[in-house]
């Protein structure tokens, strides 16, 4: 865990065995079969109108961009159970409320939480995650969007999310 004052990444365990599990394999095979495509594609000449060249060193820029992300991210995790089941809005909380009259659903926390899922996932910085942080059920408010618009928010219930 961190010790700055820097936001801390919350994360199941399981997301962080899996998170761990990518960056190891970027780091070490991912790379090694990059650099393999990089030195099969150069030694077919011309670097200027070789697609198969390009492509591998875009790929190998979007890996090593994933790499630094995972490593600052697993950095900054706290990893441990769900948050209490006491209702209040926080990271690793299946929020459902009532967002500018629409019942919506959303994980509160992290995208690398929620996986693969097809959830909406709210961040405590965006400015929905920080009207809504340290909020419970039964509670309204409303916050400005980067619009300018004002929304409303009702909490209508959170509960820890299990994946």
């Amino acid at each position: 865990m961190t010790t700055t004052n820097e936001p801390v990444v919350w994360l199941t365990q399981e997301a962080f065995a899996r998170l761990t599990a990518e960056l190891e394999h970027l780091s070490g095979p991912g790379r090694a079969e990059i650099v393999a495509r990089i030195e099969q594609a150069r030694s077919e000449g011309d670097l200027k109108e070789n697609g198969g060249y390009h492509a591998a060193k875009e790929e190998q820029g979007k890996a090593e961009a994933r790499i630094a992300y995972l490593k600052d991210m697993l950095g900054k995790a706290h990893v441990g159970e769900a948050p209490a089941d006491d209702g209040i809005v926080e990271p690793g909380m299946l929020v459902e409320a009532v967002i500018a009259g629409d019942k919506t659903v959303f994980l509160f926390g992290s995208r690398e939480v929620a996986g693969d899922s097809d959830l909406d996932v709210y961040s405590e910085k965006s400015p929905i995650g920080a009207a809504v942080h340290g909020k419970k059920a039964g509670d309204k408010l409303s916050y400005t969007a980067p619009n300018g618009r004002e929304i409303s928010v009702e909490i209508l219930s959170a509960k820890p999310y299990t994946g």
